[in-house]
Order: C-alpha cells, then structure tokens, then sequence
C-alpha cells in the first residue's frame, strides 16, 4: 500500500486538556521499528490518568493509546521477526534498556530507563503508529480488531495480577469490574476458579454482568463476600478498597494492586495484614505476560464486551470511562481489517 505523508490523530497538548484532532506527519520507522496501520485502540484508565496529570513523565505534545491492534505495513531493516501484512499488537511495553540490574534479572517491567506507548512516545490514537518490533506481539487472524485491542493492557495487566496473587488461589476477589476483570474472570472460569466481584455499592449492572462472566457472587465494594477469598485484585484505583479487601482474606492471601495510579491509602489496623497477608502491586509486564495470556486467550476464548468509537469521538469514549458508562473496555475504531 501507499503510505501517506500525513494521517489523523488525537493529540494530548497538556494535563487537563481535551485531545484534539490534527493532521500530522506519518512517522517513519527506525532499523529495529515497524511502521503499523492501526485498526483499533483501546482506551485505557491509564489515559485518564495522563490527561489528569496523575502521571507526571509523559512526553507532551502526545498521542495517547497503548492497546493497539493492526496491520505492519513497512519495516525497519533490522527486524526479522515480522513481514508487511503481518497482523501485530502493541502493549503498554514499549521498549527497556536491557542493561540494568532488573533487565538483567528478567524483571523487565522494573526497568529504570523504559519507554511506554502512549505516554512517554506516541501511541496508537492515530491511523499509523511506529513499534520496536522486538515489544509487539503476533496476532492470530479471525478476531475483530476493536475486540482483540483490549487484550493488549487491560488482558495483559490483568493476566500479570493474576500470576501475582498465587498458584494456589481457588477463590478470588476482583475489585472494579471493567475492562480487565471482565477478561480475567473468564480466565479464571476457565482455570476452575470462584470468581467473587465487588463493584460500586449499588452497581446492579455490573454486578449482573461480572455474574453473566461466571461470577459465583458479586456485590458492593462495602459488602463481605459469602466465603474467604484467597487472593484479591484490585482494579479500580480506590485506595480504601486496601484494607477492605484485606478483611476480606484468609490469612496468607494476598492483595494484588492492579492499577498503575491509585489514591491514598488509608490507615488500617494492623490485625487486618497480621497472619502474612500481603499487599503487593504489579508494575507494567514483561514480554513473557504477553506470549502467554495471547497464547492461553483463545484457548479459554475470551470474549470481550466493547464499546466502539469512531477516533475523532476519543474524548466522548474518555469521559465515558470517566463516568464508569461503559461496560467492559473502550475502544477507538480507527480502519478496517
């Protein structure tokens, strides 16, 4: 195909601004990047927490989005390991150092000096983007774009939590049940998991649709589950959902906080962690996360519940999330497979 000079794209000037539609140069790939038509983007709460200023290193101007699904479309001379035409996911990942101690010790998410798709380069609200190949993953073919990009973070973010809370976990907590717990409770299903799910107090919708998911129970955030839960994750960045999920555990559970960003949290009695409990967070994801949720996805199959937005709609779909209207993830359809 014919690459074009400029393309679409909704840009992020500042903390607190809206992003706003502009024509802007195609970038062009490095030797070890891809050049990547995108089909479909998923809006993530980590935008939110961009455009809020929550998160404070992100490269302005800036072009959100780092749940990207498309199509390669040119190629650095370097890379080997993808061909035009390929179909190709982009993660929140987007390259590390490879020399720090954590590279080194295979905790590339812990590394010091990474770079993150849509926050400190540009990412995927846009029709093209460029990727180091050596972070992106094969797509399987089959699959709606708009449905496969929230595999990409909210199914990978959600999958490392997942790995966090233990191998030993039967019955679990997800609290917040938005884009990732929607993906991971039928992860868990299928690996003969109870699923308990605590939403906003009141939220009968999404207490009905974590329920419809394979939810055993499902309930307010202020409410004690019917049994112990062995681990929980915590999704929504309520940081008073610490110690309630906490009260909630048997002991030696964990406490697994999935969000990148979360508020205060509050103090608690000490008896509430006493009997090794744990709270831990979970940074980022390695490349390892990715292989093994894509490859383990289809097998379950997920099946994502998405929203559709045209990319000149990104602030609707942002205010949406904001305002807990959207019932599993968020998507930008920006072309066609």
């Amino acid at each position: 195909m014919q690459i074009p000079e400029t393309m679409r794209a909704m840009v992020l000037e500042g903390p607190h601004q809206t992003v706003r539609l502009k024509e802007v140069p195609v970038p062009r790939p490095t030797p070890r990047q891809v050049l990547i038509r995108i089909h479909a983007c998923g809006v993530c709460r980590t935008d939110l927490h961009i455009v809020d200023g929550e998160l404070a290193e992100a490269k302005l101007p800036l072009i959100l989005g780092h749940e990207i699904a498309g199509r390669v479309v040119q190629l650095g001379e370097e890379v080997e390991n993808f061909r035009v035409g390929d179909r190709i996911g982009v993660p929140w990942l987007a390259s590390t150092c490879g020399h720090c101690s954590y590279c080194k010790q295979g905790a590339e998410n812990l590394c010091d000096h990474p770079l993150f798709n849509g926050y400190t380069i540009d990412g995927g609200y846009a029709d093209y983007t460029v990727a180091d190949a050596a972070y992106c993953f094969h797509l399987p073919e089959g699959t709606r774009d708009e449905e496969t990009a929230p595999l990409l973070c909210a199914g990978l973010i959600g999958y490392r939590s997942y790995r966090m809370a233990g191998k030993h976990v039967q019955n679990l907590g997800l609290y917040g049940f938005g884009a990732a717990a929607h993906i991971l409770a039928q992860v868990a299903k299928y690996e003969g998991k109870s699923v308990y799910s605590f939403t906003k107090p009141g939220d009968s919708k999404s207490q009905e649709f974590a329920r419809k998911l394979g939810a055993v129970w499902a309930g307010g955030s202020d409410e004690q589950p019917p049994e112990k839960l062995d681990a929980a994750i915590i999704f929504a960045p309520v940081g008073s959902l610490v110690p309630a999920a906490l009260r909630a555990l048997v002991k030696g559970g964990t406490v697994v906080c999935g969000g990148i960003q979360m508020s205060d949290i509050p103090s608690f009695a000490y008896e509430l962690l006493w009997g090794e409990r744990v709270v831990r967070s979970v940074a980022n994801l390695t490349r390892r996360d990715g292989e093994e949720f894509l490859a383990l996805a289809p097998k379950v199959p997920v099946k994502t519940e998405v929203t559709a937005y045209p990319l000149e709609q990104a602030n609707a779909a942002l205010s949406d999330l904001r305002r807990g209207k959207i019932k599993g993830a968020a998507v930008l359809s920006v072309g066609h497979s």
